[in-house]
């Protein structure tokens, strides 16, 4: 279920039994420069806690003339929940206080 506020929409996702909020902090960018390029980031959240992991993918191939740019819904869960997973092993603790954690993952979310 999508939850609005502002002008984020945060979506709930069930990784391991427990709840997690995650919403598209930030849209792919690409740039002639190969190291200008970025991929999409979700900031993901425990339901119950406060701590933030912004997961960043890779950019991958720059979308055609036109194209409609990319909506949370367009994202497979799977991809979403295997992403939090690997944050979860990559040692972000999501019910612990202190700034946001940025963990990059494959474009399958490994």
């Amino acid at each position: 279920m999508a939850k609005t506020t502002k002008l984020t929409v945060e979506f709930d996702i069930e990784v391991d039994a427990d709840p997690y909020v995650w919403r598209l902090h930030r849209l792919p960018q690409w740039n002639y420069d190969p190291s200008e390029r970025h991929g999409k980031v979700l900031a993901v959240r425990h339901k119950e806690g406060q701590r933030e992991a912004l997961i960043e993918f890779p950019p991958g191939p720059k979308p055609k003339f036109s194209a409609p740019p990319l909506k949370p819904s367009q994202i497979p869960e799977r991809i979403i929940a295997k992403a939090i997973a690997s944050a979860i092993e990559a040692g972000w603790e999501p019910l612990s206080r202190g700034k946001p954690v940025v963990i990059y993952v494959d474009e399958e979310g490994a």
